[in-house]
């Protein structure tokens, strides 16, 4: 099985919060899982792939970055967006597809956005995915917490299946290299 651990949107910006937007839902908790995953997939020999939003601090500065405690490893690659999904104008499916990757592990930011349309979006695409039910995160809205939120997106997503393949929500003290999705076909 070919695996890639997929970082969405872990920026400064977007984790500390700005003038314009409020620092996610247990910042520190994400910082700290982020690098136990990217840990993990070191030691595996996994390859990492983040993604930046070019929206995040207009795609400038420091703000943009990701953010400057998770340990990014100097082989990662990273691919820039201007939507919220990483698949639309980005070579990314075209770059796992080339890599015969067939299972990714999801986190980062912002929940019901960029890590919601990511998980749907490779399903689709032939690669079942393990959201990191831990390593996501989001602000309030109007309507629900940020907690609310990570919680109903790791209930919904937990299963959520296009066919062949699907996302199962795993926490990151789990084996998350290990994808038990052949126990749920």
């Amino acid at each position: 099985m070919n695996q890639m651990l997929l970082i969405i949107d872990a920026q400064q910006d977007l984790i500390e919060g700005n003038q314009e937007e409020k620092e996610v839902f247990n910042k520190q908790e994400l910082i700290i899982n982020i690098n136990k995953a990217i840990e993990k997939a070191t030691k595996q020999a996994i390859p990492i792939l983040f993604v930046r939003d070019l929206d995040v601090a207009e795609g400038k500065g420091s703000g943009f970055q990701i953010h400057p405690d998770i340990h990014v490893p100097k082989e990662s690659m990273v691919f820039d967006k201007a939507a919220t999904n990483c698949f639309h104008g980005t070579p990314l499916l075209d770059y796992l597809h080339s890599q015969k990757i067939d299972h990714v592990v999801v986190m980062g930011c912002k929940t019901e956005h960029c890590i919601d349309s990511a998980v749907r979006t490779a399903t689709i695409n032939g690669l079942d995915v393990t959201l990191v039910g831990d390593g996501h995160s989001t602000t309030d809205n109007d309507v629900l917490s940020a907690e609310q939120m990570i919680n109903h997106h790791n209930c919904i997503l937990h299963g959520h299946y296009n066919v062949e393949h699907f996302s199962i929500v795993r926490n990151v003290e789990e084996d998350l290299f290990r994808p038990t999705h052949y126990l749920y076909r």
